[in-house]
């Protein structure tokens, strides 16, 4: 027992000090190899193949697309393009396609890039692409690839919208649905383009989210919901980015754009945060309206609350992106809707946007006609023109907006007196409206009525109609 001495406690710590300063280098060092490894892997670049195949119109920027797409894999890190499906120097050959979008060749790869595609591509195995796709991989698609597959409903229903048609090239402007997304959060509110605009089929706003959109056909300016870029979830992990837009080579050479692509191919891959389910379309009442005591008279989803004015009229109103839409062909006539509560007294907010030349209007009580009109070339408050109380008074000033723009109203009616202010200016103050305007439902003009929408003479779209009673 003597031989085992207690060492002091300086000596202790003078032999232990060694031990424990390795074990704290081992230590760090283990975690720095085990961030190193983490860092390695998250830094990782995608595997992504591209695919450029066309069984149908060849797109003259296709070279261009290829070039931008390796060119934005390598400058961001976030991808490398793996390979390239051409379908040989016409886009036609199937061997091509069929040798190299196999599930065993794709099986290291994480998403496929649809650039410019069309028609029934060769892939020798669709249902299992679509279920590659849906488990965990990212489908991601520009302009005509919404053009493809039209012979094979899965892929149009994964993809979430099949090519129509398209008019001349023109320049739109497009709202951006989602500012928090990396695919358009760069943009601002509205981004204007000159492509060539796609119209849609097989498309339903209930089961995409929504990235840019058009509230008007981009041609006619007929109102409408017209769709341009949105993002999907699919499957159990699957996801979808799709922008319609990408025809013109300067259109992708322009940065902007670049960005817009390279945002959805990074959340197509997860590596960048944004929602993939669809948005909410609903009309709100602000929190100021809703303790003011307004109510919604159109909920932004739905028709409920509103009916025909005749059964055996065209039916010619829809629901469209939380727009009331009543579209109208040249020559065609619509039906008038009502609502189906009645009001007497009441203060109404409301807005809505026509196409050039377009005519119809907002009747109070179903009796007096606020007219809504495109009458914004002439700069004349008329007694025909947009904001008069029809028959009755013109505008005191003349506050019309251009054809495709919103315009918003409020509208007081109180016993026979209407005061109506259009686009912030007051443009009838207290006006005596004893009769009915005409086309009124009946002429009972001091009892309640509903709120009538005229149908019948053009195209028209409102929103966020709201309603005070005030006895």
């Amino acid at each position: 027992m003597g031989s085992h001495r207690v060492p002091s406690t300086g000596r202790a710590f003078h032999n232990t000090y060694p031990v424990i300063a390795i074990m704290k280098f081992i230590l760090a060092t283990a975690c720095a190899v085990v961030a190193a490894a983490a860092f390695t892997a998250e830094a990782a670049p995608k595997r992504v193949v591209v695919v450029t195949a066309t069984k149908g119109f060849r797109h003259s920027s296709i070279a261009t697309a290829e070039n931008v797409l390796a060119t934005l894999g390598e400058s961001s890190g976030a991808y490398t393009v793996v390979d390239v499906v051409r379908g040989g120097p016409e886009g036609k050959d199937d061997a091509e396609v069929a040798e190299k979008l196999t599930l065993e060749k794709l099986k290291d790869v994480d998403a496929v890039i649809f650039a410019n595609t069309t028609g029934d591509l060769a892939i020798p195995d669709k249902d299992g692409f679509i279920k590659w796709i849906e488990n965990g991989h990212a489908l991601i698609g520009m302009h005509s690839c919404s053009d493809t597959f039209h012979g094979y409903p899965p892929y149009i229903a994964l993809l979430g919208g099949e090519f129509l048609t398209h008019g001349a090239q023109v320049a739109v402007d497009m709202y951006n649905q989602d500012r928090a997304h990396p695919a358009v959060r760069h943009l601002g509110p509205v981004w204007t383009v000159l492509d060539e605009i796609y119209e849609f089929k097989s498309f339903d706003r209930s089961k995409v989210h929504g990235l840019l959109t058009l509230d008007k056909h981009p041609q006619t300016l007929v109102p409408g919901d017209h769709a341009v870029s949105w993002c999907k979830d699919v499957g159990s992990s699957g996801k979808v980015f799709y922008t319609s837009l990408g025809h013109r080579e300067d259109v992708w050479t322009d940065a902007l754009y670049q960005q817009h692509i390279l945002g959805g191919i990074e959340w197509a891959l997860g590596l960048e945060k944004g929602s993939g389910a669809p948005l909410d379309t609903a009309n709100h009442l602000s929190e100021a309206e809703a303790k003011d005591g307004f109510k919604l008279m159109f909920d932004g989803k739905t028709m409920d609350g509103w009916k025909y004015r005749r059964d055996t009229g065209k039916r010619s109103w829809s629901v469209q992106n939380g727009m009331l839409c009543n579209q109208l062909g040249k020559d065609e006539h619509g039906t008038d809707i009502f609502s189906d509560a009645t009001y007497r007294d009441f203060v109404v907010r409301y807005e809505y946007q026509v196409p050039p030349g377009a005519n119809s209007g907002f009747y109070l009580r179903g009796r007096h006609e606020i007219q809504i009109f495109d009458d914004f070339k002439s700069g004349k408050a008329e007694l025909g023109g947009n904001g008069a109380i029809y028959n009755v008074k013109a505008p005191t000033l003349f506050a019309s907006r251009k054809a495709g723009q919103w315009q918003q109203a409020e509208v007081r009616i109180v016993g026979q007196k209407i005061t109506v202010v259009l686009n912030g200016v007051k443009i009838h103050d207290a006006v005596d409206c004893p009769n009915g305007t005409g086309s009124q439902l009946d002429d009972n003009v001091d009892q309640p009525g509903p709120i009538l929408l005229q149908g019948d003479h053009g195209s028209v779209a409102f929103r966020n109609i709201r309603i005070k009673p005030l006895r």
